[in-house]
């Protein structure tokens, strides 16, 4: 008995700092949430009742969905094009002993050390240099910039020595070198490619910095919902960053879900 009131005694702390972090980090997102269906015209307290009307007003404003698609369309267009790179670069380090292999993993992990303020001001000053234009392919190039270093890490490190070895016993069988990467190499580092997709969608979707940068006429929903709050904190306001959050949440579950399911298949 007295072991057990120790271990409790003990325990409570832990778990009373663990609750106050969680708090702290979720009670923002919480009242974000909860004020989205405010039956008012302020996003404050007092709660005054359970509404959908602001939904209604985010899906019936046409800024507001035509932010939503152009997000999707970059998030899509740029994690895939941050995947497809990261794979193969990740799988060149991987299979092939190159010269300098070392800097150049270095060099693919650095901009992941950079802060986004400082990329959006380099790819503004370098697009102003060379011509670009503010646009949708500049934001999804800025994209691929901060993406590719995530897909790399992630796929590079799921490529261990059980993985080499069947990809050559395929080329002992006869397999070409783009079937062994379509049809060996791919279908085993699924999951990571399903997880490093999502992840960068997911940091596509909801980034700002770079997107207030780099576009001007067509803009993304972080940018439209930043134009929003300009005009005032409104129920509509928290309603389309909802949209962000659980968009972005059930994209997380995925990779969640992809990677638990590589650990068990690797146990």
């Amino acid at each position: 008995m007295r072991r057990l009131t120790f271990d409790t005694l003990r325990v409570l702390p832990v778990g009373a700092y663990v609750t106050l972090c969680y708090g702290f980090i979720f009670l923002p997102v919480a009242v974000l949430v909860l004020f989205s269906f405010q039956d008012g015209t302020l996003p404050v307290p007092p709660f005054k009742g359970v509404s959908l009307q602001w939904y209604e007003r985010v899906f019936e404003s046409r800024r507001v969905m035509d932010a939503l698609w152009n997000s999707i369309s970059v998030a899509v267009l740029s994690s895939a094009v941050a995947t497809a790179l990261g794979f193969l670069a990740a799988y060149g380090l991987a299979r092939h002993r190159l010269p300098g292999s070392g800097a150049m993993q270095w060099l693919m992990m650095a901009p992941i050390s950079v802060s986004y303020l400082i990329i959006g001001m380099g790819l503004l000053i370098t697009y102003n240099e060379v011509g670009v234009p503010k646009s949708l392919l500049g934001l999804g190039i800025g994209h691929v910039v901060i993406n590719l270093p995530i897909t790399f890490g992630i796929l590079y490190s799921q490529m261990g020595a059980h993985q080499a070895n069947i990809e050559r016993a395929a080329r002992d069988l006869g397999a070409a070198e783009w079937q062994v990467l379509l049809l060996v190499s791919v279908p085993m580092l699924w999951p990571a490619l399903i997880a490093g997709f999502c992840l960068s969608f997911t940091l596509s979707w909801d980034e700002f910095i770079i997107a207030f940068f780099v576009t001007r006429f067509d803009v993304t929903l972080p940018v439209e919902i930043w134009s929003m709050l300009r005009t005032g904190l409104n129920p509509m306001t928290n309603a389309a960053g909802t949209l962000v959050f659980f968009i972005s949440m059930l994209l997380v579950v995925i990779v969640e879900l992809s990677l638990l399911r590589r650990r068990r298949r690797n146990a």
